[in-house]
């Protein structure tokens, strides 16, 4: 008897992750391991499940989804994944692809398409919603635009990218150290490095400049790490204050 497929489901928000759950359910030969919203929680579970496919938003609290593929990608190689999200732009797919993504799907998409393209990536082959297909390969084919243009955004490292969003959040940078595993000088260095390339001098620009290229969608997650203590007065960004979130 072959053995169901593990899938963990990383998708936002709860009501379309526990729909996508019972949907993916229905089928005999999936298993739906564990249901998450938050970057660092989604590693977790991956450790812990070693799922053979990850359904994973891009915009999650405390890590993005890009820093969750990339990181998965480096320890579990040979991991399915598939993006599940709202964005339909060439630069959010392309750097999905360049990451280490099997597919890339929209959430507005059919309860079928959805499955096929579960099925697709389980199977090996590489998805993408044919409407952004089309979209990516006219506009390359046609000359009207650069699939990937270089701009501001592109000189940020990925590692500046995971404290940007951090601090857009409204972590300090010993939380942020803690999370990322660096101290609150590397982390300072970061914040000035970013800061420099970017032209940009306080947090309230940084988090419009994070709103702006999609790692916040302009409210926060209360989500902290164990073991550090926090006053709510800590998680108020300058121009954005943190909530809690239904996800």
């Amino acid at each position: 008897m072959e053995l169901r497929k593990k899938v963990l489901v990383v998708v936002g928000p709860r009501m379309f992750r526990e729909f996508l759950s019972s949907m993916l359910e229905t089928k005999k030969d999936l298993n739906v391991v564990d249901q998450v919203f938050d970057g660092i929680e989604a590693i977790e579970s991956v450790k812990k499940h070693k799922p053979d496919l990850l359904l994973l938003d891009l915009f999650l609290p405390r890590y993005s989804g890009i820093s969750v593929l990339n990181s998965v990608r480096d320890v579990y190689p040979d991991m399915k994944i598939m993006v599940l999200t709202d964005y339909k732009s060439d630069q959010y797919v392309l750097e999905a692809f360049e990451a280490g993504a099997n597919g890339y799907c929209i959430k507005d998409s059919s309860r079928d398409e959805m499955l096929v393209a579960v099925e697709s990536v389980i199977a090996g082959q590489t998805f993408i919603c044919p409407g952004i297909a089309d979209e990516v390969v006219q506009g390359y084919l046609c000359g009207r635009k650069k699939i990937k243009e270089n701009s501001e955004w592109d000189t940020i490292t990925q590692r500046e990218r995971e404290v940007l969003k951090l601090l857009a959040e409204g972590y300090r940078n010993r939380e942020i150290g803690a999370m990322l595993h660096i101290s609150s000088k590397t982390v300072e260095k970061h914040r000035s490095n970013i800061m420099n390339k970017l032209g940009l001098h306080n947090i309230a620009a940084l988090t419009t400049f994070a709103i702006e290229h999609g790692l916040l969608t302009g409210t926060c997650n209360s989500f902290l790490i164990p073991d550090i203590s926090t006053s709510p007065r800590r998680h108020k960004s300058r121009s954005i204050v943190r909530v809690a979130s239904a996800n």
